[in-house]
């Protein structure tokens, strides 16, 4: 599989020309570090992960950025964050532009920014590929760029990648010693992709108190693992749930996690309507981050009973709800829940869709019910 071309390269690229930094922040593998390179080929290439290079950093941090001449590539500057208080300095001083960053770890590197860089650098978040960017992105694969050149590999791969996760990650950031239980908690996890977030529920199982399990899921989080999408925050004189629904960042990941490893698998599971409302969650994130916007994507359930996959807040003001079924037919009713919704929106343009499983052809567009749309989810990007 060729390099694919990244919809986040028109945002990075109109920022390299306006800030002398640039950080890039995802998962691991999903391909920031390539993306870099593919912007910036005269750029020097420097990974910050190597533990002669890190004790070099942290010995003596002036000397070895004094031997960089800009453009660079700072690959996985978690590992070195006391390099941004001296790229600072030398930006403050007039130096050269063309400070390239990329992590892993948003959180620890947004302290650094935060302290250092306020101003002077252009924060981005790539996530895996997504069906705008890639047609092989799909609901069993997930997005991941060496998952999608070698699918025969693809169980190997995610084997390989939550272990290197484990070693890597967790054991960076946190204090974990139970690493079994860890592995243990990422499939209960991806088995409750969909819910609303219960921490009893999940720690229960696994024998951990609420706290550590509230740990666990920060670094799940941090580190791009998964998202958790908040209900939407107006009132529309309704009492509504409080707590935010867990989806996975990449439905492959999740697959693997809960065992499924084909296509008949999938088609059987109970979990194909669960995953794909996951897929449809990181297409909405992918799209927006891809377009160098927020990730802002909420879930709609009040406690009556009327419930919306999701609430999007997109261009122009309008607000985009979206029900997420793992069908190719749909039907009237399917659209119910959008139009008691849509409703209650006072003073507000809305757009509803009910989002199915990918169509291989005819309308992208179709009306289910008077002012309800069905479109397949490779489409859904066109809206965000």
């Amino acid at each position: 599989m060729k390099f694919v071309p990244r919809l986040l390269a028109q945002p990075i690229t109109a920022a390299a020309a306006r800030f002398p930094a640039l950080i890039l922040t995802g998962p691991r593998r999903s391909g920031k570090t390539t993306l870099f390179r593919r912007l910036f080929p005269r750029a020097g290439y420097h990974l910050l992960e190597d533990p002669d290079v890190v004790g070099r950093v942290r010995s003596d941090p002036r000397s070895f950025l004094e031997a960089i001449r800009p453009p660079a590539i700072l690959d996985e500057i978690q590992n070195a964050p006391e390099l941004l208080g001296y790229i600072r300095t030398r930006i403050d001083a007039g130096g050269p532009h063309g400070w390239y960053l990329t992590g892993s770890q948003e959180p620890a590197l947004m302290r650094g920014v935060t302290e250092s860089m306020a101003g002077r650098a252009a924060v981005f978040h790539l996530l895996p590929l997504s069906t705008a960017e890639s047609p092989r992105v799909d609901l069993l694969r997930g997005g991941f760029p060496e998952v999608l050149a070698h699918p025969p590999t693809a169980e190997t791969w995610f084997r390989s990648y939550i272990q290197t996760y484990l070693e890597r990650d967790i054991r960076s950031i946190s204090s974990i010693r139970d690493l079994t239980t860890f592995r243990r908690f990422l499939t209960v996890a991806a088995s409750r992709i969909g819910q609303v977030l219960n921490k009893t529920d999940l720690a229960a199982p696994l024998g951990v108190s609420v706290p550590t399990l509230t740990e666990w899921l920060n670094i799940l989080e941090v580190t791009h693992q998964i998202l958790l999408v908040p209900p939407f925050y107006e009132n529309f004189g309704k009492r509504l749930l409080k707590s935010p629904k867990l989806y996975f960042a990449d439905t492959g990941l999740a697959a693997h996690l809960l065992g499924i490893e084909n296509a008949r698998q999938l088609a059987k599971s109970p979990f194909l309507g669960p995953l794909f409302e996951s897929f449809v969650a990181a297409e909405i994130a992918k799209a927006q981050l891809n377009a160098g916007r927020r990730k802002e994507l909420y879930y709609f359930r009040d406690r009556q009973g009327l419930e919306v996959d999701f609430v999007v807040p997109v261009r122009g003001g309008t607000l985009l709800l979206a029900e997420a079924k793992a069908t190719r037919t749909v039907r009237p009713e399917h659209a119910e829940p959008l139009l008691r919704l849509r409703r209650a929106v006072p003073r507000k343009a809305v757009d509803a869709v009910v989002v199915h499983l990918p169509a291989a052809g005819g309308p992208a567009f179709t009306a289910v019910r008077p002012g309800v749309r069905a479109l397949p989810v490779q489409q859904l990007p066109e809206l965000i």
